[in-house]
């Protein structure tokens, strides 16, 4: 009977307590990340940059809108929301709570899919068939039919009156110190809603820095920014992977982008020009899925630094 049984229950038991640590610590054990990045020109003093992403709010998570307040006293030059803010149509007042000190700094937003539409529950084994085929999304998928709409434009309202941007398919600045930070945002391309058409061109002359703001990372968006030369693009999307291999990484990342560059600093090529890329994992989950492994939920604090 040991023979027989005692190896698939083993393998029951080491299962069941990984996602009992899944569901139950990681995904509540936040952490800040923090990156340097050698973007600016000589002689620009560092500016300190924090980004939150994929909040996915959903009522009564009072520990996360704990430590997002809690964001405020690394007082950053300003604050970038790089999208899918909720994941509850009810979660907009704990959203703007939990968001509230940080909307006292310069800030700007894009928005994702999950600002505009509720999650909807799906088979997790979707995000390896759309890895394989090559579609994510409404990036050759079907439309969406039936969806939740959420309550986006209360979030809108909110995130212009405290004087953050919207680079909802538009550009925009921030004077920082007497610095004009010149920001080019689109939105989102998970659902196909991006249109650089509209902010072509490259960045910002007479800006004294330049950067790109995106939530969903495909590669055409990252083709484009990076043929403008833009020396930074900031994304998020991609959960780091969510459910990721120990000493692996990640299986998927729910668009076109390697998994090699799921999570973190990297780079990316095009049109002869490179751009330093940094994607957030993010700090929250589809409220159908409430697991990370592997892959703790984060914020990052990114520290621009002149060039070599």
């Amino acid at each position: 009977m040991r023979a027989r049984y005692g190896v698939p229950l083993g393998i029951t038991a080491i299962g069941a307590a990984g996602l009992a640590y899944a569901a139950g610590f990681e995904v509540r054990s936040f952490r800040l990340r923090r990156v340097t990045v050698p973007v600016l020109p000589q002689g620009m003093r560092p500016l300190r940059v924090l980004q939150v992403s994929d909040i996915h709010m959903v009522g009564g998570q009072r520990k996360k809108q704990r430590w997002l307040q809690s964001l405020a006293g690394l007082r950053p030059d300003f604050v970038i929301n790089t999208g899918d803010n909720l994941s509850d149509p009810q979660g907009v007042p704990e959203t703007l709570d939990a968001l509230g000190p940080l909307m006292n700094f310069p800030g700007a937003y894009v928005f994702g899919s999950n600002d505009y539409y509720g999650p909807k529950l799906r088979n997790p084994a979707r995000y390896l068939i759309e890895r394989t085929t090559g579609r994510h999304g409404l990036n050759g998928n079907a439309p969406i039919v039936g969806a939740i709409h959420n309550p986006w434009e209360e979030l809108r309202d909110a995130f212009d009156t405290a004087g953050w941007l919207n680079l909802t398919n538009t550009r925009g600045s921030l004077k920082i110190d007497g610095m004009e930070i010149a920001l080019t945002g689109l939105d989102d391309p998970h659902i196909k809603r991006d249109r650089y058409d509209r902010v072509a061109g490259g960045p910002q002359e007479g800006a004294d820095f330049s950067m790109a703001v995106v939530h969903a990372p495909y590669l055409r968006v990252l083709d484009a920014f990076t043929a403008d030369r833009y020396p930074l693009i900031l994304a998020g999307h991609t959960h780091g992977g969510q459910l990721c291999i120990p000493f692996y990484g990640a299986l998927v990342t729910n668009c076109d982008i390697d998994p090699d560059r799921v999570k973190g600093l990297s780079t990316h090529r095009a049109g002869g020009h490179r751009s330093y890329l940094h994607v957030s994992a993010g700090c929250g989950t589809n409220r159908y899925t409430p697991v990370r492994f592997a892959c703790p939920p984060e914020a990052t604090l990114l520290t621009l630094v002149p060039r070599d």
